[in-house]
């Protein structure tokens, strides 16, 4: 299990929510918690859409020091 950090912001419509460090990756809910799981889903489905891409465009992983 990996751990991201999320944005949340109140609007008059609800909550707005993104994980920061997954480009594009937003959701919505009518409550906090509603939000909070439609952003998991999100998640879940974006790495594996990226373990998709990977193993379709031959991906490479490298480490940078930072």
């Amino acid at each position: 299990m990996a751990e991201f950090l999320i944005q949340i912001h109140k609007s008059k419509y609800g909550y707005d929510i993104s994980c920061p460090t997954l480009q594009g990756c937003h959701s919505q809910g009518a409550t906090k918690e509603e939000a909070i799981e439609n952003i998991r889903d999100a998640i879940r489905e974006y790495l594996a859409a990226l373990r998709q891409m990977k193993r379709r465009q031959k991906l490479l992983k490298i480490k940078v020091a930072v």
